[in-house]
């Protein structure tokens, strides 16, 4: 029988938030030394993950982020199956529970990324959001799903920027007014950094279904370099990359200071116990 006490569940939170914040810390600050011309790569958490493993000690580091990303995968699971940020069933509350439900599984895939490149499994790698985007493609209504993925993720990047705008990033944390008045300005900044990106990422998806072709989808990499392209896109590139470094810092401060009201699996009604035991 599978029994995680809240206590076990929070540390796995906790060491998520900070694997996922060290990961977005060195994509952004990767991205914004290639913006000023000091070397690093404007590209994604793979990206990042791979210029990790090839320092010392990579293999090992690349390990403990793996576990740290599946934490996080684990318990943005949790968040959505049992509803322990207290979402609620109405319609914001249930879009917010699919979202962190969504993240779960490409958390997940990020996490097995790491592991496999941390023992060694994994080659040069590929394009996977192209991959399955050509699969999509393919299929009846293929064209319309693909068209209906990018105004989602379009969606998601309104939310970060709203999110951004009126300043309600620090609303979980558990930090006074003083220290939240440094804390906030850094989640605003990360937030809207992220929302600028989805929004290019969501445009994308957008264009593979008008021109029907799988090449045309790009992640963060691809967003990144549609920056750079712009009139003073190093400029551009540099402020969004700062913001992803900003992002990163605010994931280690959730992962000190969020609530995290994390319940006893074991104690959940049978459903949710069952779906969770499914995953593990």
């Amino acid at each position: 029988m599978l029994k995680l006490g809240h206590n076990t569940i929070e540390r796995v939170a906790r060491f998520g938030y900070g694997a996922r914040g060290i990961v977005y810390c060195l994509v952004g600050g990767l991205a914004l030394l290639a913006a000023i011309g000091q070397g690093g790569r404007a590209g994604d958490s793979e990206s990042a993950i791979r210029w990790v493993l090839a320092g010392p000690f990579g293999a090992v580091l690349v390990g403990l982020i793996a576990v740290g990303l599946l934490g996080f995968a684990v318990w943005r699971f949790i968040e959505s199956v049992t509803d322990a940020d207290r979402r609620g069933t109405a319609l914001k509350g249930l879009v917010v529970r699919a979202a962190h439900l969504l993240s779960a599984a490409i958390y997940t895939g990020l996490a097995i990324t790491a592991g496999s490149l941390a023992l060694g499994l994994s080659g040069a790698g590929g394009d996977a959001a192209q991959d399955w985007t050509a699969w999509l493609l393919g299929k009846p209504f293929g064209l319309w799903l693909v068209a209906l993925i990018g105004l989602a993720v379009i969606g998601g990047g309104i939310a970060f920027l709203i999110k951004a705008f009126k300043g309600d990033v620090t609303d979980r944390l558990k930090l006074d007014a003083d220290h939240c008045r440094w804390a906030k300005p850094i989640g605003q900044f990360g937030y809207a950094a992220r929302g600028i990106a989805f929004l290019i990422i969501g445009g994308f998806f957008i264009a593979a279904a008008w021109y029907q072709a799988s090449s045309e989808v790009k992640g963060l990499a691809g967003a990144f370099a549609a920056l750079r392209a712009q009139p003073y896109g190093w400029i551009l590139l540099a402020v969004v990359a700062a913001g992803h470094f900003a992002f990163g810092a605010f994931g280690l401060i959730q992962a000190r200071f969020r609530h995290i009201d994390a319940p006893d699996i074991d104690r959940t009604d049978d459903a949710v116990a069952a779906a969770f035991r499914s995953v593990t």
